[in-house]
């Protein structure tokens, strides 16, 4: 099991920016692919972004294509999100999920396809 922890969050203007980092630690995420994920209050858990093992292959939410980039650092052993021209609609808490997979090409999408979660970190954008 891989331990992720985000930071990164906070209180933002629409149009602003912020840059969510996802920290592994118990393990290294080789062989994991890694996805950052969302819930608003009330809402169902669901998917923003997702990045292979090798991270030469990323897959975006509609919400958030153009807008968001997912990328990964093997180095850092870490993972990172660049929100720009944040809505009030992206408010919400955002996860950081990892799971190990068989194929460097595999990026996955779904809640339960996930087993390792951070705590999630606030990200709230004013109007």
């Amino acid at each position: 099991q891989v331990h992720l922890g985000e930071s990164g969050g906070g209180l933002v203007q629409a149009g602003g920016s912020l840059r969510l980092s996802c920290q592994a630690s118990g393990r290294t995420l080789r062989m994991y692919a890694i996805a950052w994920f969302r819930q608003a209050p009330g809402k169902e858990r669901e998917f923003v972004a997702a990045i292979n093992w090798r991270g030469d292959k990323t897959t975006y939410a509609d919400s958030v294509k153009d807008r968001f980039t997912i990328s990964r650092d093997h180095d850092k052993n870490a993972g990172s999100l660049q929100m720009n021209s944040l809505k009030p609609e992206d408010t919400a808490v955002y996860y950081c999920a990892g799971d190990r997979v068989k194929y460097r090409h595999e990026v996955k999408v779904a809640v339960s396809d996930y087993a390792d979660w951070g705590q999630g970190t606030q990200v709230t954008v004013s109007s």
